[in-house]
């Protein structure tokens, strides 16, 4: 299936998840700001992130490869296999942390400066 071309003329741009690779584990291309308050950016990491939580919700989606995300409620830590096409959306308070299996590929939409 061939893709469209860009036009130069408008404001759009292809990415190809796959091909994207960052200089170091959870490297970004930033995709989008909507109202400066919300942000969509392309992560790529054959590293574990490190536990956190959120300051509001975020969405985060496997494109490309395969995670393990770990999050903690009621005291208990929990783990699931993210692997592509999944999608864990993780509720404002929500600790976790997302470990890669290999490389991998993630789309995450979160508040702008979220860690």
């Amino acid at each position: 299936m061939s893709r469209p071309k860009p036009n130069p003329t408008m404001n759009q741009r292809i990415i190809t998840a796959a091909d994207f690779t960052a200089d170091r584990p959870w490297g970004a291309l930033n995709i989008a700001a909507f109202a400066g308050n919300t942000t969509v950016r392309l992560h790529w990491s054959d590293q574990p992130y490190r536990w956190h939580t959120n300051d509001g919700e975020e969405v985060f989606a496997v494109l490309d490869g395969a995670v393990e995300m770990r999050w903690r409620e009621h005291g208990s830590e929990h783990r699931a296999r993210l692997n592509a096409g999944d999608i864990f959306h993780a509720q404002n308070g929500c600790e976790h942390v997302a470990h890669p299996i290999g490389e991998a590929r993630m789309l995450v939409i979160e508040k702008a400066g979220s860690i």
